[in-house]
C-alpha cells in the first residue's frame, strides 16, 4: 500500500501548514488536501499570495470569515477559501487571517500556499515573501531537482539573487552545493519561518536520471540542525 503525501511529511491531527519555494507547491498543496480529507477530516485549502484559478477544483468559499467559512466546512472534502480574483488568478487570505481560521474553525487542517515561483524550480523571495501565518505549525520548503546543473537564469524565479546567494553567476550551472545553500539560508529558503514550526524540505521532479543528485541534496539539508525531515517526489506522481 502507498504511503501518503501527508504520512511521509509526518502531518499531526491538527496542523497549519504552510508550503514555500518552488517546484510544485500548487500539487503538493492539493495532493496533502485530499489526504487529509480521505480520512474524514476538516481541510481547508487556501493561498496568501495568488493561485491560477483553473487550478482550483475543489469546492470553494468565497471569504475569510471564519463563521462563514464554518458554515460550509464539511469532513471528507477540502475547502478552498479565496477572497478575490484578478485576471486569470485569484487571491487569498492574509497570514493574520489564515491564523485567524486555523485558531476559529473546527478544521483539523489548514493548508497554505504562501509563496509564488512563476512555474520555476528554485527561487529567492523578495522583501515581501513569503507570507508565511505565523501559526504555522509545518513549513514545506519545495524546489525542483531538474534546476541542478542548467544555468540559474534558466531554472530561477529572480535569479539574480539566487545567483547572489549561492556565490556564482547567473549563468553558471546551479550544483548540488549551490542548492543546498540556496535552500538553508535564513533569508532564503529558510526566510520567515516560525521558529516552532518544523521544517520539511521537499525535493521535487525527481526521475531515474536525478535520484542520485536528490538524495544527495537530501543528506546535505538533512544534516541541518533546522531541518526536521526531507521527502523526494518523483515527477508525475506528486510534483511536476
Amino acid at each position: 500500500m502507498a504511503i501518503s503525501l501527508a504520512d511521509r511529511i509526518g502531518i499531526g491531527d491538527h496542523e497549519l501548514v504552510s508550503i514555500v519555494g518552488a517546484g510544485g507547491k500548487s500539487t503538493i498543496l492539493f495532493t496533502l488536501g485530499r489526504d487529509l480529507a480521505a480520512a474524514s477530516g476538516r481541510v481547508i485549502l487556501t493561498t496568501t499570495t495568488k493561485m491560477a484559478a483553473d487550478q482550483i477544483i475543489e469546492p470553494t468559499c468565497w471569504s475569510d470569515d471564519p463563521t462563514e467559512v464554518e458554515k460550509v466546512l464539511e469532513p471528507g472534502r477540502p475547502l478552498f477559501v479565496v477572497t478575490g480574483e484578478v485576471p486569470g488568478k485569484v487571491t487569498g487570505p492574509t497570514a493574520e487571517a489564515s491564523d485567524r481560521l486555523f485558531l476559529e474553525t473546527t478544521a483539523d487542517h489548514l493548508v497554505v500556499e504562501a509563496d509564488g515561483a512563476r512555474s520555476m524550480s528554485i527561487k529567492a523571495p523578495a522583501d515581501h515573501e513569503p507570507v508565511i501565518p505565523g501559526l504555522s505549525t509545518t513549513v514545506i520548503v519545495v524546489a525542483g531537482v531538474d534546476a541542478i546543473g542548467h544555468p540559474i537564469s534558466e531554472v530561477a524565479f529572480r535569479p539574480n539573487l539566487v545567483a547572489k546567494i549561492a556565490g556564482i553567476a547567473e549563468d553558471d550551472p546551479l550544483t548540488i552545493e549551490d542548492a543546498a545553500r540556496v535552500l538553508l539560508h535564513p533569508t532564503v529558503g529558510l526566510k520567515s519561518i516560525p521558529p516552532t514550526a518544523r521544517v520539511v524540505m521537499a525535493i521535487t521532479k525527481v526521475t531515474p536520471e536525478t535520484e542520485g543528485s536528490a538524495q544527495a541534496l537530501a543528506t546535505i539539508l538533512e544534516a541541518h540542525p533546522r531541518v526536521n525531515r526531507v521527502v523526494t517526489l518523483t515527477s508525475g506522481s506528486v510534483a511536476e
